[in-house]
């Protein structure tokens, strides 16, 4: 089969590479029909270089066909469509019965001491072979794949697989108030679905921050009040000018949606830069023990919030070294949520929201949709937010 593969910072191709097959009774082998690409995947391509291996498969946003199930999958047959989350979990031990399937026991790799195996996303997580392919084998999928209706085009559940339940968990751990106020940081793929999912489940005034304009104007287009940083001249100015529209306090909830790549950070970014070019022997310890985020974004996330408000993080951070303002989080009574997105804790709800109405505006989500043998172009395209680039769907 054709499968998009990782074989250095920067550098994707589409090769050929053994068809996946059931290896365990609760396996399945899915044909995708479209995979997403994810801005965690750019994290894969640019920083978290050391922890892959040239001919890793990449990708973890399916949906697609069943092909064949082990004898271990009762609930799933050859012709059945289904999206799969990007997590693999068992659905049965006591994390993923506690509604934490991102924790699963049963999947934790526990030999880089990380939680439930990814798909597509390097040793720590697995090495499992990821859903940028034209099959896919799921383990546990007894538990995993969501069984979805023929007819809609894909755009309408696709996005199960991740980007719904990573914006449904985010605006879910902002624990905004109704008719409360929300700033989201970052306008990418899950930062936009943020603003929807915080719209349709109640808030009040959604803020949307970010510096690319046509991520700017598709969330204006909603009724986001947007804030362009480039506009301001430094985070101070942008800090008071949400100020100025939620009564001098900022807003009750803040989302950070943009994770480790943020703008700054040019010293965070140095040592990144220094662990992915350096051999994979001192790279790879220098990255787990004491890798740096940049961390523009959280710190503006932290000073932008109300006193006694929310911070969740939806983007990606792997820092082991970062410096963080305590006292300030201490003084200001600030929660803090974060984490992976527990798909199917969160699926069931998503679901009455994908229908003919889409409020969500799933169907026209996507702003490129690529063949697959795209990928390369794909991949520098959206990591330079280029061609107006916000999410990128490729159909095998």
């Amino acid at each position: 089969m054709r499968a998009v593969t990782w074989q250095g910072k920067r550098d994707v191709r589409v090769e050929t590479v053994p068809d996946p097959r059931i290896q365990e009774p609760t396996d399945a082998v899915i044909r995708v029909t479209s995979t997403g690409l994810c801005g965690s995947d750019l994290h894969l391509y640019e920083v978290l270089t050391v922890f892959m291996t040239p001919g890793d498969i990449l990708g973890h946003e399916p949906i697609g066909i069943v092909e064949e199930v082990g004898a271990g999958v009762p609930d799933l047959k050859a012709g059945d469509r289904v999206v799969v989350p990007f997590q693999i979990a068992c659905g049965d031990c006591w994390m993923c019965l506690n509604g934490l399937p991102t924790q699963c026991e049963t999947t934790q790799v526990s030999g880089e001491g990380m939680g439930a195996a990814l798909f597509g996303y390097t040793r720590l997580y697995g090495s499992v072979p990821g859903a940028q392919a034209e099959y896919l084998r799921v383990p546990q999928a007894q538990f995993g794949p969501i069984k979805i209706p023929e007819g809609p085009p894909d755009d309408r559940f696709v996005y199960l697989s991740d980007v719904l339940p990573t914006a449904w968990q985010a605006v879910a751990y902002a624990d905004v108030p109704q008719g409360g106020t929300v700033a989201v940081l970052g306008l990418g793929p899950i930062g936009d679905m943020a603003c929807r999912v915080a719209q349709v489940r109640g808030a009040g005034r959604v803020f949307g921050i970010d510096l690319v304009p046509e991520r700017l104007r598709r969330a204006r287009e909603r009724g986001v009040e947007t804030f362009d940083l480039r506009s301001f001249d430094n985070e101070k100015e942008l800090v008071a000018a949400v100020r100025d529209v939620t009564d001098g306090r900022g807003p009750d909830a803040v989302i950070d949606a943009v994770g480790t790549e943020a703008h700054g950070s040019a010293a965070a970014r140095l040592v990144q830069q220094a662990a992915s070019v350096l051999p994979r022997r001192i790279g790879a310890p220098l990255a787990e023990h004491f890798s740096v985020d940049r961390l523009a974004a959280l710190y503006t996330a932290i000073e932008l919030v109300r006193r006694g408000g929310t911070l969740s993080l939806s983007g990606v951070y792997g820092g082991m070294a970062d410096p963080l303002p305590l006292l300030t989080l201490f003084d200001k009574q600030i929660q803090i949520r974060m984490g992976q997105a527990n798909v199917r804790r969160w699926s069931d709800e998503i679901m009455p929201y994908l229908t003919d109405e889409d409020p969500l505006g799933v169907d026209d989500f996507a702003t490129h949709r690529l063949p697959l043998e795209d990928a390369p172009h794909a991949y520098e395209m959206f990591q330079r937010k280029q061609e107006g680039a916000v999410k990128v769907l490729m159909q095998p």
